[in-house]
């Protein structure tokens, strides 16, 4: 019996095969669907996986992982590289010295630099490959690559960039920084640069004007056995000359970009599901169209059990084939998206990305992941089919009825959605359970959309004149069945693209409205600790100076993630901080030293609210009991958490006395007073940030951070437009036969087309009229819990009619497309055909 069914199954496919040849159009809408949907979601988790990887294996440059840092003391920026000599001649090998800076070019461009011990490096890469067994060795070494590590070494103007960042910036090989013409070495983007300029410790000490100076010393290899060995060196000196700090395995930028992931992950599953969509319509196409050939076959005597497992079988097989496809252009999409996630995380967080990688199990998931969601969506519609009467197929007006009975029910099944969702979202306070909940409501909205489409066309029906226009009108709501999973994807699109452009344009507005009552100084200055008093005694002799304020800064740990805990002058804590929450008479009590400010991403990680008690390790330190929090700020420009305490505060605290940075308000031209910092202090230009240039890099950040989702978005809207191309195909194929009965009635080929055209623009309009409050709805959740719960901003919705029907005209747009070019092909054929084809 066995033999027998086998046989059975494969003649049912070899059938199934000889379809497909004839129609192959049909497996073309499947396969693009599975294609589009493994791409997308393959794109993206590579991209993810990549960084995660990153955070965990390289924080330095062409090295490993540091296992400790010996950073500068309290109230300084810089270490002493007497303390890295001293380190190296004491058998500490694995350590490496490392400068960073800001540098500018001719063009007044900022640029960041990071300079090193490249000898060093270079040895702890070369050690580490050899002493990890689990490591794989470097597949790319600076001692084989051509390079002229001499000329490097030796401290001449060339620096290091990736090839790709090469080529961007600097594509004749030449860079201007500081005045210095500097040659580019371009490297492979193996090493992992990224987006840095890596130059040797000398040339970066001259450019930054830093002799001597270094900004942290990182130490590879057993953190306790370098304790203790650090401790042995410098004795009981070394909180003097540095502070010696444990890092994490990347947990902390695991962790502080968690929701970046998450998010560029949402989008990759919301365009897995309309790629979903597209295949399923194919899959549901396909077998309409051989609803007749699967009543013959079992007419012919072939089991409805060997039937359902060819059927299964032919799924499987176009699930491969397209994972296949859609996992090598995958890929290829990370590659493409690879430094526009780069560049956002860098700016952010300070991350860099390793060259990406890929693996085989990818494939296998994506294989497992679509075809155990086509089997769910095909199944009830595989069942029907194969158990379907022999005597005759399902008439038009049975196959209408069914689909209106199924139209109910997915309604019904969004209410349910809706309301579960409704219910369940005041109660949610992480972004990873909004997030959940984003998406149910995600998968409800199209639910709604073909009994809505129902209804729209009933009433645009009665509306319409009679005759041929009504009869168009009313033909439309058959239209609604075979074209619901298109107009599905469609809406999810829409939606999605009308909530992000929301969220991106309100988020912009927000920030702009910050940043003006946040910058209110003319200048900032981050001068040099040794030049600190000399640049506000030159400030303060300045008769167009009307005045000076400082903030000090001081890194601390609140429930052991960095913080930022800071001070103001009285004039800038008073007017650079917009309020979201405050206790009545709140000055009195800060500047009393009674209370402190938190930043509202603080409160909203740790769930903090006005009058709750916070304690720092500088508060025990200086027997100061825990202070009450007064008020809590709005902050878009610090990933970090932040803590405002009062001058008379900071100095019960004993924390450093010299501010960290300078803002001045001057009535004159600021390059004027630049060039007098400059010329008298003397001061590099990189050391001073004018208010101009601070908003127009903050906005570019800004886009930056939202270009990726942005391109997900648009590409998530292609995916639904390929798919209603099909859609609208494969259904002008279906109508030939009743296009050529109202051919034949004496309806001409142009009113044909109106007809057709009309009918689908109808639908496509009620689909975008329907995304507008939902894209609303979406974005609202986005902004008042997602955004808000992820990263603590709090962001003020606005709505931005102009980009919205910017949307629906490239939706209708598309769709006339989609509908007018296969209509166009298939009216220049002879219609006679196609009645011939019916009777057939």
């Amino acid at each position: 019996m066995s033999s027998q069914l086998g046989l059975t199954v494969r003649l049912s496919l070899a059938v199934f095969a000889r379809h497909y040849l004839k129609a192959p159009l049909q497996a073309g809408a499947i396969l693009l669907g599975f294609i589009l949907a493994v791409m997308l979601l393959i794109g993206v988790r590579a991209t993810n996986e990549n960084a995660v990887r990153s955070y965990s294996q390289a924080t330095e440059l062409l090295s490993q992982r540091a296992q400790l840092i010996l950073a500068p003391v309290a109230g300084k920026k810089v270490i002493a590289d007497s303390v890295y000599i001293s380190l190296r001649q004491a058998g500490v090998t694995q350590s490496l010295a490392v400068l960073s800076g800001t540098v500018t070019d001719s063009k007044g461009q900022r640029w960041d630099i990071q300079a090193s011990d490249l000898i060093a490096a270079l040895s702890i890469q070369q050690y580490q490959s050899k002493s990890n067994d689990t490591a794989k060795p470097a597949k790319v070494s600076m001692l084989s690559s051509g390079i002229p590590l001499a000329k490097l070494l030796s401290g001449k103007p060339y620096i290091l960039m990736s090839e790709s960042h090469a080529e961007q910036v600097a594509p004749k090989g030449i860079l201007e920084l500081e005045g210095v013409m500097l040659s580019v070495i371009s490297v492979s983007d193996e090493f992992g640069l990224g987006n840095a300029i890596l130059m040797d410790i000398s040339l970066g000490q001259r450019l930054l004007d830093r002799p001597g100076e270094l900004s942290y010393i990182a130490l590879f290899g057993n953190a306790s056995q370098l304790t203790a060995r650090v401790s042995q060196i410098f004795s009981q000196q070394s909180g003097k000359q540095f502070e010696l700090a444990q890092q994490d395995e990347g947990e902390g930028l695991t962790s502080l970009t968690r929701s970046f992931h998450l998010n560029l992950t949402a989008m990759s599953l919301l365009a897995f599901v309309v790629g979903l969509f597209i295949a399923y319509n194919g899959v549901r196409y396909s077998l309409l169209k051989r609803q007749k050939l699967l009543v013959q076959l079992q007419q012919q005597g072939v089991p409805q059990r060997a039937l359902l497992i060819a059927l299964f079988l032919e799924l499987f097989g176009l699930v491969i084939m397209g994972s296949v496809l859609g996992f090598i252009l995958g890929l290829q999409l990370s590659h493409w998206l690879q430094p526009m996630i780069a560049l956002t995380l860098e700016q952010l967080y300070g991350a860099r990305l390793l060259p990406g990688l890929w693996q085989w199990s990818w494939l296998y998931q994506a294989i497992a992941l679509t075809f155990v969601a086509a089997i769910c969506a095909c199944l009830p519609l595989f069942n029907a089919l194969a158990k379907q009467p022999l005597a005759r197929s399902s008439s038009r007006f049975e196959q209408q009825r069914y689909a209106g009975k199924y139209q109910r029910i997915l309604f019904v099944t969004a209410i349910g959605l809706l309301t579960l969702a409704a219910t369940l979202f005041p109660f949610s306070r992480d972004y990873q359970h909004s997030l959940i909940l984003l998406g149910v409501v995600t998968v409800a909205i199209p639910l709604l959309l073909p009994l809505s489409l129902q209804l729209c066309l009933s009433v645009a029906a009665r509306v319409s004149r009679n005759g041929l226009w009504q009869y168009a009108v009313a033909e439309s709501k058959e239209l609604i069945a075979p074209l619901s999973l298109a107009m599905m994807a469609m809406l999810l699109a829409l939606t999605a693209n009308i909530s992000m452009n929301t969220l991106v344009g309100s988020f912009e507005i927000t920030l702009k409205n910050w940043l003006d009552a946040r910058l209110y100084a003319d200048i900032y200055i981050r001068p040099p600790n040794d030049k600190i008093e000399a640049t506000q005694t030159l400030l303060a002799k300045q008769a167009k100076v009307s005045a000076v304020y400082g903030q000090w800064v001081h890194k601390s740990h609140y429930q052991n993630a960095p913080v930022s805990l800071m001070t103001r002058d009285v004039h800038s804590l008073r007017n650079s901080n917009q309020m979201k929450a405050q206790v009545d008479n709140l000055w009195p009590q800060f500047f009393e030293g009674r209370a402190l400010m938190i930043s509202e991403p603080m409160a909203i990680k740790y769930r903090l609210e006005v009058g709750d008690l916070v304690s720092l390790p500088e508060f025990k330190n200086a027997s100061q009991p825990p202070l009450p929090i007064g008020a809590i700020f709005y902050d878009y420009g610090n990933p970090l958490g932040q803590v405002i305490v009062s001058q008379h505060t900071w100095q019960r605290l004993a924390l450093p006395s010299s501010p960290t940075s300078i803002a001045a308000s001057y009535t004159g031209e600021i390059a004027e007073l630049e060039q007098i910092l400059q010329q008298q202090i003397p001061l590099s230009a990189a050391q001073m940030y004018n208010q101009a240039k601070i908003k127009l890099r903050a906005l570019e950040i800004f886009k930056r951070t939202f270009s990726i989702t942005l391109v997900l978005n648009s590409l998530t809207l292609m995916v639904a437009a390929i798919g209603l191309f099909s859609a609208c195909l494969m259904l002008t194929q279906a109508r030939q036969a009743p296009l050529a009965r109202l051919y034949a009635l004496g309806v001409s080929r142009n009113q044909l087309r109106g007809i057709v055209s009309l009918q689908m623009l109808l639908i496509v309009l009620f689909t975008c009229l329907l995304a507008l409050p939902a894209g609303a709805l979406l974005g609202y959740l986005l902004i008042n819990k997602v955004t808000l719960q992820a990263f603590g901003w709090s962001i003020a919705m606005v709505w931005d009619w102009q980009a919205y029907f910017q949307v629906v005209l490239i939706a209708l747009g598309a769709s006339a497309l989609a509908v007018l070019l296969p209509l166009y092909w298939q009216t220049r054929k002879p219609l006679i055909t196609s009645l011939q084809q019916e009777a057939l």
